[in-house]
């Protein structure tokens, strides 16, 4: 059972080793396949296979604690799904199950944030083909999949309250979560310390003023986001509005 045991001595996970890039390489493909084939995937996707992956997310999530607690490594300070992706995780089960816009707004940014930063710079032990390394990055390339895949194939489309929705709701967790790593002495949302392992947070300064950056990139990045998936005018569209402000432009002149 070495690959479901919790010592990683034959398992020693590496940045940026093949296993590594072969993940990365795998997710990118099976994201430019969701892109290039979403007209055929909305006709062949149907509620059944929405509700079963939810359900999946549910269940490898479930034998992610499972492992934890036969291991002994399941700990109130690192063990509680308050990490960024892990909440995702559940946004992402909850758009799928209910395809309610308001999730969605929040999981695009959380989700391609979290997961995308996480897949490129792991926080990592165990490697391929440890348990553990399945399930780190099946969850993170889901939580690209879901969102893109409400975008490309349903046809939701982010807005800039949508924006605005998910910096308020970030920030609401802050406060709470501060408290839980206080009284657990962990490191949700890396509000505590910069995570051991290189990562994006080394670029944006000491603590605690990395969390202020922190703030300021996510604000960017969101809008970058809701830039490149927000809802584009049709050529019809964007003819009618050219010749509405021609007309205007003339009439003040």
């Amino acid at each position: 059972m070495g690959w479901f045991g919790g010592s990683y001595q034959n398992y020693d996970f590496t940045m940026f080793s093949g296993s590594h890039f072969i993940v990365v390489a795998a997710v990118s493909t099976a994201l430019a396949g969701l892109y290039v084939f979403r007209q055929q995937l909305g006709r062949l996707v149907g509620r059944k296979m929405e509700i079963g992956t939810a359900f999946f997310l549910l269940l490898i999530e479930a034998v992610y604690h499972v492992w934890m607690i036969t291991t002994n490594s399941w700990k109130l300070s690192h063990a509680i799904p308050l990490e960024l992706c892990s909440i995702s995780l559940f946004l992402a089960v909850l758009l799928l199950v209910t395809k309610q816009k308001g999730i969605y707004d929040i999981l695009l940014f959380t989700g391609l944030l979290g997961a995308s930063q996480a897949l490129l710079t792991p926080y990592l032990n165990f490697d391929f083909p440890h348990f553990r390394f399945f399930h780190f990055f099946t969850v993170h390339a889901f939580l690209l999949i879901v969102p893109l895949y409400f975008t490309w194939v349903k046809g939701y489309r982010p807005t800039l309250y949508s924006v605005g929705k998910t910096l308020l709701f970030l920030n609401l967790l802050i406060p709470p979560v501060m408290v839980i790593n206080k009284w657990t002495g962990g490191n949700y949302l890396y509000l505590s310390h910069k995570p051991s392992s290189a990562s994006l947070l080394d670029l944006l300064g000491p603590y605690p003023w990395y969390i202020v950056s922190l703030e300021a990139l996510a604000l960017m990045l969101s809008l970058l986001i809701w830039v490149m998936f927000r809802e584009k005018p049709s050529g019809h569209q964007a003819e009618g509005l050219f010749r509405r402000k021609t007309a205007k432009r003339a009439e003040s002149s």
